[in-house]
């Protein structure tokens, strides 16, 4: 390991003036934990109305809570993404609460580690319609409502380093990523006469809370994962949340198409999920005996 010097991710500086969102009022989905409660609590700092969406009221709610302590003005919905009707829903509710929508970040996601032979029709597409049909659903609603005002928008997409590259026991995600990244590209284009920019943030490996544990199971394969990036650490949700406000600002209104990647520099030495190919045949055949007994003493809905 060679010791190189690293900035401290819990102290930033913060490049923004307080007002870079006055007056804005800013949709994220599965904002209430990880990527989207930073970008949320961020967003609100800078001045924004937050609006918060995700399947569970209690993380929703946490966040709206924890931005009107500060001051801030927050609302929030349950929605399922992969719901076009329950989206429709939102967007009209952001607009009632609200009386306005400027800008979205699609940050619902899903995601887990399995053998592709060991994938089910039902896990594929669980990940893939949260992924890339909530992200389309949400988009499309959202714009329907700018274009018919006449009014701007900003469309934000999560997507992750390796849409490029794919990643293996990373299926679903890799795929509906791929997809998402198409979407980008191809509404920024379509949807640019209309004043709506559209882009995309690729992270690399950020911990959060739950997810990360499932996708980095071995403690090990974490301090490896930190030394294969070039920045010698692992991203932060703040690191996120303060590219997703300039994003989302107009201080970059001739930006749209664009996907900026945010790694520390790993994709460019490899895709760090490659590891995953060391482990043993008996690490995957324990996951899906063990997935298998959840779902037989899973109560029926």
């Amino acid at each position: 390991m060679v010791d190189r010097p690293v900035a401290d991710p819990a102290n930033p500086v913060s490049p923004f003036r307080a007002d870079l969102l006055d007056g804005k009022v800013v949709l994220i989905t599965g904002g209430g934990t990880g990527l989207g409660r930073a970008t949320a609590l961020e967003a609100s700092r800078l001045g924004a109305r937050i609006f918060v969406t995700s399947r569970q009221e209690e993380h929703w709610q946490t966040v709206v809570e924890e931005i009107r302590s500060t001051g801030g003005a927050a609302d929030g919905r349950s929605t399922d993404v992969r719901d076009p009707e329950q989206v429709q829903t939102l967007v009209e509710e952001v607009y009632r609460v609200c009386g306005r929508l400027d800008g979205v970040v699609n940050n619902a996601a899903g995601n887990f580690l399995a053998r592709s032979e060991d994938l089910t029709p039902g896990g594929f597409d669980a990940v893939v319609r949260t992924v890339l049909y909530g992200t389309f659903y949400v988009s499309q609603a959202a714009a329907r409502r700018w274009i018919a005002d006449r009014t701007p928008g900003t469309l934000l997409n999560v997507v992750t380093s390796y849409s490029w590259t794919g990643a293996p026991y990373l299926l679903p995600s890799a795929t509906a990523k791929a997809g998402v990244l198409a979407l980008t590209r191809s509404l920024a284009v379509e949807w640019a006469g209309h004043g709506i920019r559209v882009n995309a943030i690729a992270p690399g490996p950020i911990p959060t809370p739950g997810a990360w544990r499932q996708l980095i199971p071995d403690v090990s394969m974490e301090a490896s994962l930190r030394e294969h990036i070039p920045a010698g650490r692992l991203g932060e949700p703040r690191d996120f949340a303060t590219l997703a406000v300039l994003l989302i600002s107009d201080a970059l209104p001739f930006v749209t198409g664009e996907c900026v990647v945010m790694d520390g520099g790993e994709w460019l030495v490899g895709n760090s999920f490659q590891m995953l190919r060391r482990l043993p045949a008996q690490f995957w055949d324990e996951r899906l005996a063990t997935h298998r007994r959840n779902r037989a003493n899973r109560p029926p809905a």
